[in-house]
């Protein structure tokens, strides 16, 4: 007779594969640089500039962007921190809603993120429409809290968390790339996680604009 197959039915035979680095997280800590910003609905608005389609600036209020149509995505959250927490549901108005509602014009490779504070997180426009990319406004059936960033993160669940600003307030189209504020500072241009892009001196030629 061989030998008995050993068999896991335990949680760790359940979970899904985690990128490199990275640890299950258990509930969602807080973390963010600076303070958390008060949420004034009759100021707020919501921007799309830059490079656009007719040259022209798209603005909607906090009532205009919230009733654009909503979407639910099922997706992980990883942070360069290395934790990750699966399976969230988050919900909110897809990337790509944004992107058909003020269209780029045809030379738009890059789109920076601009957050509260001036805050800014830049990415491949191709990263910024893929599937599961979402302007958050709930996190399982819940509104975002503020210290969560309410009342709109970015989710982009391929990237590393900071790609996906809290307390967005817009975005612009570039026709070429132009490093965030992160990424001015020594993290990786790209940041996927499974490639464990979290540091600017990871990247390949290519990657990034020169620091």
């Amino acid at each position: 007779m061989g030998q008995p197959v050993e068999r896991n039915t335990g949680e760790a035979a359940q979970q899904p594969p985690l990128p490199p680095g990275q640890r299950l997280q258990r509930g969602w800590p807080v973390t963010h640089y600076g303070p958390v910003p008060r949420f004034r609905p009759e100021r707020w608005d919501f921007r799309v500039f830059g490079a656009t389609a007719d040259g022209d600036k798209h603005c909607w209020s906090h009532e205009e962007f919230t009733a654009l149509p909503y979407s639910t995505v099922v997706a992980d959250l990883h942070c360069v921190t290395k934790f990750s927490m699966l399976g969230a549901e988050w919900g909110g108005i897809p990337a790509r809603t944004v992107l058909e509602s003020a269209p780029p014009a045809p030379g738009v490779t890059h789109v920076m993120v601009w957050a509260e504070y001036g805050f800014s997180s830049n990415m491949r426009l191709s990263d910024f429409v893929s599937e599961g990319a979402l302007f958050a406004t709930h996190k399982d059936g819940e509104l975002l809290t503020a210290e969560h960033g309410f009342p709109l993160r970015l989710i982009v669940p391929h990237l590393y968390a900071w790609k996906g600003p809290k307390w967005v307030r817009g975005v612009e189209y570039m026709t070429a790339d132009r490093r965030g504020f992160w990424e001015e500072r020594g993290y990786h241009n790209v940041g996927d996680p499974w490639k464990e892009q979290r540091y600017s001196y990871q990247e390949e030629p290519g990657e990034g604009p020169e620091l």
